[in-house]
């Protein structure tokens, strides 16, 4: 038995549905990513490369192509949001990854990029079926994830309000694929965003109040 054919094993039954090995690894090691992306610990990416690595196999199991490249993604951005915190953690004079909102021209951007984004991966997951057999919400959080991260790894706060948006998408599609566990560490998500987004919230608060400067934001205009 190769290591994808025991990824893609049956673990358990979940909700009368069948809980795959790949699925229930790769999401309680994205759920620790998450975790640790709310306590700013630059070991987030190393976890979100490996919860990549070990989704790709749940993903083609379902037959998603979407989510297939989406972790392709997180594995890239992981690797790129693992140097842009060294960076951030070099120059900050505590050694912290400072946190901040984005300014509106930032927003305007991430808004217009994700628009556009879904619409393009939408219309080549439409044109091309065998891709994906559910298009559009597969697009949306193939792009919303990426944007997510993206924010991330730039400090944003606006990172916690992206994955709300994927989550309420992607809890719907997980289930509907045959993902239980997905579905349900998404609901988990929910959760661990709130009180991420409360904690980064009161983080930026504080810095713009003492007149700090975000140092990761230096380091990424540099």
């Amino acid at each position: 038995m190769t290591a994808l054919n025991w990824l893609n094993g049956e673990a358990f039954a979940l909700f009368g549905q069948h809980v795959i090995w790949s699925d229930m690894i790769g999401n309680t090691v994205g759920l620790a990513a998450l975790a640790l992306g709310w306590r700013r610990s630059i070991w987030t990416w190393p976890a979100q490369f490996a919860s990549g690595v070990i989704l790709v196999a749940a993903y083609l199991s379902a037959h998603l192509s979407g989510g297939v490249g989406k972790q392709l993604l997180v594995i890239g951005v992981a690797v790129w949001g693992w140097r842009q915190w060294q960076r951030g953690r070099q120059d900050a004079q505590d050694g912290s990854i400072a946190v901040r909102f984005a300014s509106w021209r930032e927003r305007a951007a991430l808004i217009a990029g994700t628009a556009a984004g879904t619409l393009a991966v939408g219309g080549l997951f439409t044109a091309v079926p065998d891709l994906s057999w559910n298009p559009w919400p597969d697009a949306y959080i193939f792009v919303g994830t990426l944007a997510a991260m993206v924010c991330q790894a730039r400090g944003l706060v606006e990172f916690w309000f992206a994955w709300l948006l994927v989550d309420v998408v992607g809890v719907p599609l997980a289930f509907s694929s045959g993902l239980a566990f997905s579905g349900l560490v998404y609901v988990v998500y929910f959760a661990l965003v709130l009180w991420g987004m409360r904690d980064w919230w009161q983080r930026s608060r504080v810095r713009t109040g003492d007149g700090a400067q975000p140092a990761l934001e230096g380091a990424l205009s540099s």
